[in-house]
């Protein structure tokens, strides 16, 4: 992949995480206002931490690949990509983490794992849907 369409895939894929996140956020408030089990200002917080836990992880592991060995054979390749993807398991797992311990009073975990899931489905759409351009 050349460095222009990398950079557009990354730029794409952040912006699919964030409106996905943010949607799950905002339809997670106005149901749970709606409901009036619980409130609606923790929902929301909690699915913005689990989708931005997703959107920073990429964001890490992002700048480990690109920042990767320049060589152009399959075996650094191969390393760059697994670093990377490392880094960012290691950064959603690390903010999950914080969350849970900083925020544990309020949590509403569904609404994490929403989040959470939300933006890291639509990581991998961004780049489908640039493959096939």
């Amino acid at each position: 992949m050349e460095n222009i369409k990398t950079a557009q895939v990354y730029k794409q894929m952040l912006k699919w995480q964030l409106i996905a996140t943010i949607s799950v956020a905002v339809i997670a408030y106005i149901l749970a206002e709606s409901m009036g089990v619980v409130s609606g200002e923790h929902v929301a917080v909690s699915a913005l931490a689990g989708g931005m836990s997703a959107v920073l992880g990429g964001l890490a592991g992002a700048m480990i690949a690109r920042n990767g060995d320049k060589k152009n054979n399959a075996g650094s390749i191969l390393i760059t990509m697994l670093k990377a993807e490392a880094v960012k398991i290691l950064v959603i797992v690390l903010l999950l983490f914080l969350t849970f311990k900083l925020y544990n009073e309020h949590l509403v975990p569904i609404a994490l794992i929403l989040g959470l899931a939300a933006s890291a489905i639509l990581s991998g759409a961004a780049f489908i849907g640039l493959d096939k351009k």
